[in-house]
């Protein structure tokens, strides 16, 4: 307000209580589940495949046995249109990072010692060098270095330098400090009961030079010569013993769901872990019980509820035939609303050239996910995922062979989504019912796309109402709080969210002395009521035909 002082004109600029609310995003997607190499339970965003090979492949090392059913997931999602991942690798507790040990003083003995950053075999492929620093000890020069086959030819693909560093865990260059600040390949520690001695030169003598001069590793020159004549006179040392260790187990992937808790300000919408339809063994195919998978659905079921995404969940390989679904349907209660459930599982070409382009049977969800995502970004999230323009790409087949109108007829009403192959279409999603679909339960939330509309509408408002914590509870900002939902419900009705030809149909927003008592207000609460009328997909089409016969003329 302005105090005036003087004769004149004056300028006060009054708040509009304009916030506007900015949608969140639709199909944002994480992947759960045990890659080749990359950090460990922490939520990564990836953009592409590229980047995800970069930073959590290869996805066709034979090492790994096909043990990441994810990594073709995450290539089918980008695939099929999707955009932003977040990958999670989780490790089972017997997995081992690569190591060696560095050693110093005039009696050598062990001083340092040097760890892939992550656990798993990838960190074999390490190799690290000390020299001299600048001065001479007690500075040193610690060198990393990564090799890979690429092409069939060995390759250095990744590299580090850290110059100049002490043993001195209270100097600004101490080598654990360093190391752990600006490495992404290895972390270092001191050996306990060590010397503390720097680490020894590890390279040998340039006989070139005289007088012979050790070599400098910290050269580009020489840390990409691999020339195996001259490379052990260079003295990089092999990391060795990491280990990919056992099988994931359930505790293993709900694990993971922790670092999905902090990707604040991000959402994640969808959510895929592949590896969970794979920890169980089937051993009687006229029950197919499943606990491992039971297990991980709970714990997702809990994590869906509080940060509003949607799961979408895989079968089991067995689980081949309509028939199969049934039982399996039936004696794993997996009913819910925040899920969704595809049938069959599909096949794609193997990408492994050596394997002379062979089918490769693969968990739906990642296939799926990128449907969903392309769908959202054509038409909207209220846009069901299915129907003839969501051709699978990539896939070559359904798993268990083609399904017909017989078989939709048996699993629709179960709630469960068929994937088809249509003539002239090609294979494509045919079915947009949640897991709270089945008709014996009659749901409200029947649909996906009424599903995550209403789970896209609470978290944009989450996010967009947060100005108003604190704010005094009463008429102007009530106003306020109408004024900026309404908006952002009269920008989604122009999109086609709703039904309706006009908002008073299609929405409402209600925030006043009625949802707000004067008992609220004395504790602190602000309701606000938003209602929508949702778009259902034509899930049958009812063609009625009628023979007209023509009347005789008088």
């Amino acid at each position: 307000m302005v105090t005036p002082t003087y004769p004149g004109m004056y300028v006060d600029e009054i708040p509009s209580g304009v916030h506007p609310i900015t949608g969140v995003s639709t199909s944002d997607t994480a992947f759960i589940d045990w890659f080749a190499q990359g950090p460990v339970g922490v939520a990564t965003r990836i953009t592409g495949f590229d980047e995800f090979l970069r930073r959590f492949g290869p996805l066709l090392d034979p090492a790994l046995d096909n043990r990441s059913p994810a990594g073709y997931g995450v290539m089918q999602y980008f695939i099929n249109g999707g955009q932003v991942a977040w990958i999670v690798r989780v490790a089972p507790f017997n997995a081992l990072p690569s190591t060696t040990t560095l050693t110093g003083g005039s009696a050598p003995s062990d001083s340092l010692t040097v760890s892939a950053i992550s656990p798993g075999k990838w960190g074999d492929s390490l190799q690290v060098a000390a020299s001299l620093g600048k001065t001479g000890l007690p500075l040193f020069n610690l060198v990393v270095r990564r090799v890979d086959t690429i092409g069939g030819l060995p390759k250095v693909v990744a590299s580090e330098v850290f110059r100049d560093v002490v043993m001195d865990a209270t100097s600004t260059q101490y080598v654990g400090t360093v190391v752990a600040t600006r490495s992404t390949l290895i972390s270092v520690s001191e050996v306990l009961d060590g010397t503390q001695n720097p680490p020894n030169p590890t390279a040998g003598m340039d006989n070139s030079k005289q007088p012979p001069e050790p070599f400098d590793v910290t050269s580009p020159s020489v840390i990409n010569n691999l020339d195996e004549k001259v490379q052990p006179s260079f003295g990089f040392i092999k990391l060795a013993n990491g280990s990919d260790g056992s099988r994931l187990t359930a505790a293993d992937l709900t694990g993971g769901l922790k670092a999905l808790q902090r990707v604040e300000p991000a959402v994640v919408n969808l959510l895929c872990i592949p590896a969970a339809a794979e920890l169980d063994t089937i051993t009687d195919p006229t029950h197919m019980q499943t606990p491992g998978l039971i297990t991980v659905a709970g714990e997702v079921a809990k994590f869906c509820e509080t940060f509003r995404c949607f799961y979408l969940q895989d079968i089991p390989e067995l689980v081949d035939t309509p028939e199969k679904m049934v039982i399996w349907l039936s004696n794993n209660n997996i009913a819910d609303p925040n899920r969704s459930v595809q049938f069959p599982r599909v096949k794609i070409v193997d990408p492994n050239r050596l394997n002379n382009g062979r089918l490769l049977d693969i968990a739906s969800s990642g296939t799926m996910a990128g449907i969903y995502s392309r769908v959202d970004s054509d038409r909207g999230i209220w846009k069901a995922p299915a129907g003839t323009t969501t051709q699978l790409r990539s896939v070559a087949a359904t798993s268990g062979g083609k399904l017909n109108d017989q078989d939709s007829a048996q699993l629709n009403p179960l709630g469960v989504n068929v994937i088809r192959n249509l003539p002239v279409y090609g294979t494509v999603s045919w079915g947009v019912r949640t897991l709270y679909g089945a008709d014996a339960l009659t749901s409200e939330w029947k649909y996906v796309p009424i599903r995550r509309t209403a789970m896209y509408i609470e978290e944009s408002l989450v996010q967009g109402l947060r100005w108003v914590v604190f704010e005094p509870n009463d008429e102007p900002l009530w106003a306020q709080i109408r004024l900026n939902v309404g908006a952002f419900m009269q920008t989604m009705f122009r999109r086609g969210a709703f039904q309706g030809r006009t908002p008073r149909e299609a929405y409402l927003v209600k925030c006043d002395s009625d949802t707000t008592t004067q008992a609220d207000i004395d504790t602190g609460v602000v309701n606000i009521l938003v209602g929508f009328a949702p778009l259902k997909p034509a899930e049958f089409v009812v063609i009625q035909l009628q023979q007209l016969t023509q009347p005789p003329d008088l």
